[in-house]
């Protein structure tokens, strides 16, 4: 097992034991109003749509840029042999 599955099955068993525990009545003052609900009815909504938030914001970019064609493409750089005669003969 990976290390990244490793850390899954924690969060996993801690969000289960923690949301177990917490099955008591209580008053949620939602907006408006108030619901007269268990603590594992709202503890559950709120850890999946977390994850939902997670795995949105951690998923890979479309598209990857390569910064070195892009400069080329602007400014139009299509021959790499730029040096003069006089500069090959220089070097050589």
């Amino acid at each position: 097992m990976s290390i990244k599955n490793i850390v899954a099955l924690v969060i996993v068993v801690l969000l289960t034991v923690i949301i177990m525990q917490n099955t008591d009545r209580v008053y949620f003052h939602i907006l408006f109003s108030t619901v007269y609900t268990s603590k594992v009815k709202m503890l559950l909504p709120v850890a999946i749509l977390a994850f939902i938030l997670g795995v949105l914001v951690a998923r890979p970019k479309n598209k990857k840029y390569n910064i070195s064609e892009h400069y080329d493409d602007i400014h139009g750089k299509e021959d790499p042999n730029t040096l003069s005669d006089e500069d090959r003969d220089y070097i050589s």
